[in-house]
């Protein structure tokens, strides 16, 4: 395979998302993926993409650094159509300028070379669903003056407020530049529908385990709190699918399953689901921001997501059904996704129990190797 060959860019393809990405896309596409460490990375990822129904023999993996100028690429790859920029540091705790090298800098990087590609089609970012809504957005588009940062980096921290950052970086860039895009703004990310494969724990996922383990006690938020979900196989799909629509550029595209029950219902159903006891109380968010994280295990920076707010997919709705992708039943893939965390010790063990899991049809599942924390210790 040439360089001359390649049609499609993935950034954070080693990323929980951008593994599932990379194998929806190399069923039909070449794909470039610049990682660090491509020569030790390369062999796994291309396991991964030919275990999940890619093609790793359109694959390739390339040294690159979103953090460094032009992605840190030495070939041009003058043949890109479709760049989809998925790297970012997700982290609690991060420092602001940690975050804001990858996630900001790093994004301005991805849609500088995006531009700079003679047969660009589209240039698909990967934001969040709270991006887009007034309780969480930091102002109208345009360059956030110091003191703005300031207030938007203190009130939500470094990761959620670099996202932000990144999204209406982009956005300005965009209108700018001329620079043909889409924006798709996914909620909380969980196992594949069919499988229940995960390889990120963090958030929801970390609330199963305490859950399982008998150390969940309380939720917080409030009975309304809406915490809504997505498959990644089901992202996949939708992403891989944006550019060939003409209808989808300079759209935001929020993607979510509206039928995700409100959180303490969710966590209750998971309960059921796995035989352990349900949360006790729900505790409320601002009672929960007045007590030291060392008590309740809960990072500050979580609490922004626990919300109530509703969030408008009609335009991601629409693109799914002019391309016949329909949302999985959620209560079965929370389920799926559960027995899987459970299967594999959350993540301790991906290789080891989780391959002896059955489908509801009974064949064989084989298992190769942005949501808050919402607990109490």
């Amino acid at each position: 395979m040439n360089v001359s060959d390649v049609e499609v860019l993935v950034t954070g393809g080693t990323g929980f998302i951008g593994r599932w990405l990379l194998a929806e896309l190399t069923r039909t596409k070449v794909v470039a993926a610049p990682v660090r460490r491509a020569r030790q990375r390369a062999a796994a990822l291309s396991a991964f993409v030919d275990a999940h129904g890619g093609d790793s023999r359109r694959l390739l993996v390339v040294e690159g650094d979103v953090e460094e100028a032009s992605l840190g690429l030495a070939d041009r790859f003058e043949q890109v159509r479709d760049v989809y920029h998925l790297a970012a540091r997700f982290a609690f705790g991060l420092g602001a300028q940690e975050a804001r090298r990858c996630n900001v800098e790093g994004s301005l990087h991805a849609a500088g070379w995006a531009l700079a590609r003679p047969r660009l089609r589209r240039f698909v970012y990967l934001g969040g669903y709270r991006m887009l809504h007034a309780s969480t957005r930091p102002g109208a588009e345009g360059a956030l003056t110091e003191r703005a940062r300031g207030r938007l980096y203190r009130r939500l921290g470094a990761y959620e407020a670099s996202k932000h950052e990144s999204y209406l970086a982009v956005r300005r860039f965009a209108a700018e530049r001329g620079l043909r895009w889409t924006a798709v703004h996914p909620s909380s990310v969980i196992g594949d529908s069919r499988t229940g494969e995960t390889t990120q724990l963090t958030g929801l996922g970390e609330t199963v385990e305490r859950l399982w383990q008998g150390r969940l006690p309380a939720l917080v938020g409030s009975e309304r709190t809406f915490l809504p979900l997505v498959t990644v196989d089901y992202l996949a799909r939708f992403l891989a699918s944006v550019p060939e629509r003409p209808e989808t550029a300079e759209q935001d595209l929020c993607v979510l399953d509206q039928a995700t029950p409100r959180l303490p219902a969710l966590i209750r159903g998971i309960a059921a689901h796995l035989k352990r006891r349900a949360p006790r109380w729900v505790l409320p968010v601002g009672l929960v921001r007045l007590l030291p994280e060392a008590l309740t295990g809960v990072p500050r920076e979580s609490l922004s997501f626990l919300a109530e707010d509703a969030y408008d997919t009609r335009a991601a709705d629409a693109h799914a059904r002019a391309i016949g992708l329909a949302m999985p039943p959620i209560q079965t893939s929370v389920e799926r996704w559960c027995d899987y965390l459970v299967a594999t010790r959350f993540g301790r063990d991906s290789q080891g129990a989780a391959a002896e899991l059955v489908d509801a049809q009974g064949a064989s599942r084989t298992t190769p190797a942005c949501s808050p924390i919402v607990t109490t210790r």
